[in-house]
C-alpha cells in the first residue's frame, strides 16, 4: 500500500483504502471522503510491460551437415550485444581478413542448430554460402528491429521506393 498525506487527528490515508476503515496506525476511524463532482476511476489495471523477444528461430535453405551427414536446418539465433561485436575485432583471423568477422560474429550468436550440442564459428566456416548469406541477412533483420530499410521519395518525380541501411558486412552500420 502507499502512504497518503496525513490527516487530521494523526490518521493516515492508504491508497486504495476505503475512507471509512480504520487507519492501521492508530485505530481511529478516518473521516469520510468529500464526496467530488469527477467520477473516480474503478481499479486502476497495472500497466502492461512489454516483454523484450531475445531470440529468434530460422530455418536454414540448405542446413548444415555435420562430419556424420546429417543435416541440421532449425535454429536459434541471440539478440547481438556490443561486446558480441567487439570481441571478433580482436580475433586475429578477422584482423587479417574483415570478411571473417560474419563468421565469428554468428558463431557467438547462434544459440542452436539443430541437434548440435554446441555451436561455434568453426561449424558457421563450415556452412554453405546460401545458409551464410541467409544467416547474415537474419542477423541484420533481428538487430534491426525486424529491418534496415527505409521508405524514402525520389526528390525529382516523387515516386515513393526503399533504401537498404544497413552495411555491406556484419557489424557494420
Amino acid at each position: 500500500m502507499r502512504r497518503t498525506a496525513g490527516r487530521a487527528g494523526g490518521a493516515v490515508a492508504y491508497a486504495g483504502q476505503d475512507a471509512a476503515e480504520p487507519a492501521p496506525e492508530t485505530g481511529e476511524q478516518a473521516p469520510p471522503a468529500q464526496q467530488s463532482a469527477a467520477p473516480q476511476p474503478a481499479v486502476q489495471q497495472p500497466l502492461q510491460q512489454e516483454v523484450l523477444r531475445t531470440e529468434f528461430p530460422f530455418q536454414l535453405p540448405r542446413g548444415y551437415v555435420d562430419e556424420s551427414g546429417t543435416v541440421h536446418r532449425d535454429g536459434t539465433m541471440r539478440l547481438s550485444t556490443a561486446r558480441d561485436e567487439l570481441v571478433p575485432l580482436r580475433d586475429v583471423r578477422v584482423q587479417e581478413n574483415p570478411a571473417y568477422l560474419s563468421v565469428v560474429l554468428l558463431g557467438r550468436v547462434i544459440t542452436r542448430l539443430g541437434t548440435l550440442p554446441l555451436v561455434h564459428d568453426g561449424i558457421v566456416e563450415n556452412m554453405f554460402a546460401s545458409d551464410l548469406a541467409f544467416l547474415q541477412d537474419f542477423y541484420r533483420q533481428i538487430n534491426a528491429e525486424g529491418h534496415t530499410r527505409a521508405a524514402v521519395r525520389c526528390p525529382h518525380c516523387s515516386e515513393p521506393f526503399e533504401v537498404e541501411l544497413g552495411g555491406s558486412r556484419l557489424g557494420e552500420s
